[in-house]
């Protein structure tokens, strides 16, 4: 791929909401991206005004544009998607950086019949950094529904963008809290096709200061929202129990303890090794809370 007229055209989208020095790290983690295609920016802004310092009309411009649709990070995305008019789409999270040469990977990967491609990630917590690899090149809808790959991160999402005008479709804006919409978005593509995957890290991810980290009644609704949406995962022991077991922990966090041990034993039924079980029925006996077992897997690059 040395010829540049072969590079396909590719448009990020970065939502961002109040975080305006980690946006302008994400923004510069692209700019910096060695891509001899073209390449260009949009930044939407979620429930804010747009800050048009960041106007840039270079070579790889960039746009600001507020979220048009449903407030928050599904909306702003799919604001971002509707403004783009090149052949691919890549995603950016306002608090994670693209690691040196996330997009020419991703891009040669994608190849010709991938319609999405992914790479692994560092998880950055508390000045750790932990690698974290998918073991593959290929990611299956089965894949999928035994695990959330949580290295399969967002910030690294690349597709065709017809088939996020087409048979994929836009992010899911009715994901409660835009939470597993992400998760949902990787079940259809797998659906449709195989997943394209790099496994080295690609993208750092920042794990401190996530608006979503301790909103517990969120995280419950948005992982029914999943079930709901996806019944196949109650078909597969391992992904099932996985997620069992962390409606237990959600529900021990808020305090309804009895809630908690339901789904634990719910859980425990249906993969009698799912250790995401016994941490909801220590957590629901008040001997150690939710966010101090996240804290501890957090340093070890890990999450509930």
């Amino acid at each position: 791929m040395s010829d540049v007229s072969i590079w396909p055209s590719v448009g990020v989208v970065i939502p961002t909401h109040q975080r305006p020095e980690l946006m302008r790290a994400a923004l510069r983690s692209v700019l910096e991206q060695f891509y001899p295609g073209r390449l260009e920016v949009v930044i939407v802004f979620d429930r804010a005004k747009p800050d048009e310092t960041l106007i840039c009309q270079g070579e790889r411009p960039v746009r600001v544009v507020k979220n048009s649709r449903t407030p928050g990070l599904a909306g702003a995305r799919n604001t971002g998607i509707a403004a783009l008019d090149t052949e691919l789409v890549a995603f950016l999270d306002d608090d994670d950086e693209w690691l040196p040469g996330k997009l020419t990977a991703q891009v040669a990967a994608l190849g010709t019949s991938a319609e999405m491609c992914t790479a692994a990630i560092e998880v950055s917590y508390e000045g750790t950094r932990t690698p974290r690899l998918a073991g593959t090149s290929m990611v299956r809808h089965i894949d999928l529904l035994r695990s959330r790959m949580m290295m399969l991160h967002s910030s690294t999402f690349l597709f065709r963008r017809t088939a996020l005008q087409g048979g994929l479709g836009l992010v899911a804006e009715d994901a409660p809290g835009s939470q597993n919409e992400d998760w949902d978005m990787l079940l259809r593509a797998a659906r449709r096709r195989d997943i394209a995957h790099v496994d080295q890290p690609l993208a750092l991810v920042n794990w401190m200061g996530s608006h979503f980290e301790t909103r517990w009644d969120t995280k419950i609704s948005s992982l029914q929202w999943m079930l709901d949406r996806h019944p196949e995962i109650h078909g597969c022991p391992v992904g099932a129990a996985r997620v069992y077991g962390q409606l237990a922990c959600w529900h021990a966090a808020v305090g309804d303890r009895i809630e908690a041990l339901r789904w634990a034993a719910k859980a425990t039924r249906t993969n009698w090794s799912e250790p995401r079980s016994a941490l909801a029925t220590v957590a629901a006996s008040g001997l150690v809370k939710v966010p101090t077992m996240m804290r501890a897997l957090h340093k070890k690059g890990r999450g509930i």
